[in-house]
């Protein structure tokens, strides 16, 4: 049987593009409303919902658990335009479900 949980967050990318692996200093936690049952193996799907900015917001994710994740937005590379990952505030949707 799968669980399922959705949301979304407003977040905003005020620091440089993050390019080294692992350093997760400038992410941001979130906490899913309900924890899925211990031992179970979760995914997150987000989405960009709003086109605030002009550039293309990438969504990073990092360390899923049953309990929540980690989330920043580091803009995309456009090309051979290196982006400064700086990012205007937009709606990000995410659904969690078990695998």
């Amino acid at each position: 049987m799968s669980f399922i949980q959705t949301g979304k967050i407003d977040l905003r990318s005020d620091n440089a593009i993050e390019t080294t692996g692992g350093n997760t200093s400038t992410f941001t936690r979130v906490t899913f409303p309900t924890p899925f049952p211990a031992g179970s193996d979760v995914v997150v799907f987000p989405l960009t919902q709003t086109f605030n900015g002009p550039e293309t917001p990438g969504i990073r994710i990092h360390e899923v658990t049953t309990t929540g994740f980690l989330i920043r937005m580091n803009e995309v590379y456009a090309g051979a335009t290196k982006s400064d990952g700086k990012h205007t505030t937009e709606t990000i949707g995410w659904l969690a479900s078990t695998v």
